[in-house]
């Protein structure tokens, strides 16, 4: 019996790297992203190179209940895997931040994730099989400022993940929160909004290698997954250090990387 699965933000990216790895495994693709010309190059490469369906759908997930309407647009169909790949960041200091785009960042990032979440769960939980991955990050492990709301949507996207993980022991579904570091994709490009440019270099990431770390990781069960023994390191810092101290090394490196 062929398995569907649905991945959010699959234009580019990590989540279009993922995209291709359930492709390779046979699953039917329900690829979502608001980017309709890079969504359309996508389905169409992996229609190519793969013997699979796959639908796109052109979905704004900074709108309200946008996750309904995915769902009723797939006609309740079976998710066997759901990966909440889409997201975005802004630099700045929040009092200077955009609101409506700080508003869209955590529809995205906390609401509609969660509702998809919870929408696809009860499914899962009777036919006893599936697999969630959400995207948290390295950023999930400590403040960030001047990137405040996105560190702390990651660390709801943590939390969140690792405690529905535990609701769900025994039930066949899975939940795994990928928490990366910095990621070659157009993440880096777009996090500030054209108001300064990234300069992180060290310790980057491929897509690719990521993708297939978390995706090994989703298919074991794993509760979280974080890429890279360097990164490991950071998540495990805030323990031997002051909350303040890890506050102030992050706004060290963001005024650094990110600050024009």
């Amino acid at each position: 019996m062929i398995k569907t699965a649905l991945v959010t933000g699959a234009a580019s990216g990590l989540g279009y790297e993922l995209a291709l790895l359930l492709a390779k495994d046979a699953y039917k693709l329900i690829l979502v992203d608001v980017d309709e010309e890079n969504l359309s190059k996508a389905k169409t490469q992996i229609e190519q190179e793969f013997n699979v369906e796959v639908v796109a759908l052109v979905k704004d997930l900074s709108l309200p209940n946008i996750a309904q309407e995915i769902i009723a647009d797939i006609n309740n169909a079976p998710v066997d895997v759901l990966i909440n790949n889409a997201g975005f960041g802004l630099f700045g200091s929040f009092t200077d931040t955009d609101w409506e785009r700080e508003s869209e960042m955590l529809h995205v990032h906390i609401l509609t994730t969660t509702h998809l979440t919870k929408l696809v769960l009860k499914g899962m939980i009777k036919r006893g099989s599936g697999k969630i991955l959400n995207m948290s990050s390295l950023a999930a492990f400590q403040p960030g400022p001047l990137m405040a709301i996105y560190y702390a949507s990651k660390g709801y996207m943590l939390s969140f993940s690792e405690a529905i993980a535990n609701e769900l022991k025994g039930t066949g579904v899975t939940v795994t929160a990928l928490c990366p570091g910095p990621t070659k994709t157009s993440f880096q490009e777009t996090v500030s909004e054209n108001t300064c440019k990234n300069k992180i270099t060290f310790n980057m990431a491929g897509a690719q290698e990521v993708a297939f770390y978390g995706y090994k990781a989703m298919k074991k069960g794993k509760v979280y997954a974080i890429p890279g023994s360097f990164n490991k390191f950071l998540a495990t810092l805030p323990r031997f250090i002051t909350r303040n101290a890890a506050t102030n090394i992050v706004r060290r490196i963001q005024a650094k990387n990110r600050a024009d």
